[in-house]
């Protein structure tokens, strides 16, 4: 069953690289594969840069550090459906962390900004990388995506 995506993106003094609409696109494809709602599903998505996320890092994680991408998954905690959705959460993902990230690891910024952006939707749907076990099954999910729409490490 196809996902119903409902989502909010804010870009927040970054230029935008990117296309909105294929970013929701690629999101609503990820979720119909790898998520099962009966509702519409709700996600907010913020791209800012490395001071805006080191202030979130800081909040909420305690390291005072920008980082690339941050999730708060809803489900984790309780259930915090809003009306007629399944609501996952948020993303908060840093695009000037992409860029730097993609000239380190040698691929284009749009494969490393896809690669977070799944980093961070399989954290919604409760994917972890603390236990090495648990970390081999989310880095194998994650080239697994990518790879389906073609976001290779050599692009």
């Amino acid at each position: 069953m196809e996902i119903m995506l409902d989502m909010s993106i804010e870009i927040d003094g970054i230029d935008d690289f990117l296309n909105e609409e294929e970013v929701k696109d690629y999101i609503e494809k990820v979720l119909t594969k790898e998520y099962e709602s009966e509702s519409p599903v709700y996600l907010s998505l913020l791209l800012t840069g490395n001071n805006e996320i080191q202030v979130i890092n800081r909040e909420y994680r305690d390291k005072d550090q920008p980082t690339d991408v941050i999730s708060f998954a809803y489900h984790e905690t309780e259930d915090f459906d809003i009306g007629p959705y399944d609501t996952l959460g948020d993303i908060v993902i840093s695009i000037e962390r992409v860029f730097e990230q993609a000239q380190e690891y040698n691929h284009s910024p749009k494969r490393e900004f896809f690669y977070v952006l799944t980093h961070g939707l399989l954290h919604l749907l409760g994917y972890d990388h603390i236990e090495e076990e648990d970390r081999v099954v989310m880095r194998a999910k994650e080239e697994e995506i990518l790879q389906s729409f073609g976001y290779t490490r050599e692009m």
